[in-house]
């Protein structure tokens, strides 16, 4: 064997590898969005994917390593996202951010993942409602992947209303954040309710309102409005 064909098969592995990788990623992804943690075993991916649990328990300690594995995979590329959306909005807008403006760098940008990103990225969307809902461990999550960015809008919306106090600020952040989780969960209550006329997956609709409706919150509650 040449000098030449053997990293050309090392080269090969690796890219076999990285497949099946994706595919192990890819179902445990759609198995615990519906699911959850505590609702999967390893042995289920495995099946889903078609390998033997031994490769799993091979490359991951437990599910629980598994998980946030897949977590890790889209949340890196999310944060990333919002983050140069978010910058990129502060240069644009020269020193005068609007509230509606900065929620939107940071909610559509998001939301476009959704609306574009096809069935794996709206699995990854209500794995994340989860993670914000599950106190034991989401919260450290969360914090882990996310602090930055969240801050990066904190600041822009302290720039945008100077005179609000600072525990406006982050209550609205929160009720922005609680209603952006609701959102990606797809629990169909709101097709239900509405009869029909929303629809829980038309991310598409959400966009079109969602940063505008949270704007004239945080400007209601930093106006005194709410007193």
């Amino acid at each position: 064997m040449s000098q030449t064909e053997k990293p050309a098969r090392r080269s090969r592995k690796a890219e076999q590898r990285a497949e099946t990788m994706e595919q192990i990623y890819d179902a445990a992804e759609e198995l615990f969005s519906k699911h959850g943690l505590h609702g999967v075993t390893l042995k289920d991916v495995a099946k889903q994917v078609g390998v033997h649990h031994t490769l799993l328990n091979y490359y991951f300690t437990d599910k629980k390593a598994l998980f946030d594995a897949v977590f890790t995979r889209r949340a890196a590329v999310t944060a990333d996202r919002r983050m140069q959306a978010l910058d990129a909005y502060a240069e644009a807008s020269n020193g005068r951010p609007t509230v509606e403006g900065a929620l939107r760098a940071f909610l559509d940008t998001d939301l476009d993942l959704y609306i574009d990103g096809g069935e794996g990225w709206k699995n990854y969307a209500k794995l994340g409602a989860q993670v914000a809902n599950t106190p034991e461990w989401g919260a450290e999550l969360m914090d882990e992947h996310f602090d930055p960015v969240v801050l990066r809008l904190i600041a822009l919306l302290k720039q945008a209303m100077p005179d609000c106090p600072e525990d406006r600020i982050f209550w609205g952040y929160h009720f922005v954040t609680g209603a952006l989780m609701l959102t990606l969960a797809r629990t169909g209550r709101i097709d239900k309710l509405s009869g029909g006329l929303c629809q829980s997956d038309d991310f598409a609709a959400v966009k079109e309102v969602m940063a505008t409706f949270m704007a004239a919150g945080f400007q209601a509650i930093c106006s005194g409005q709410s007193r």
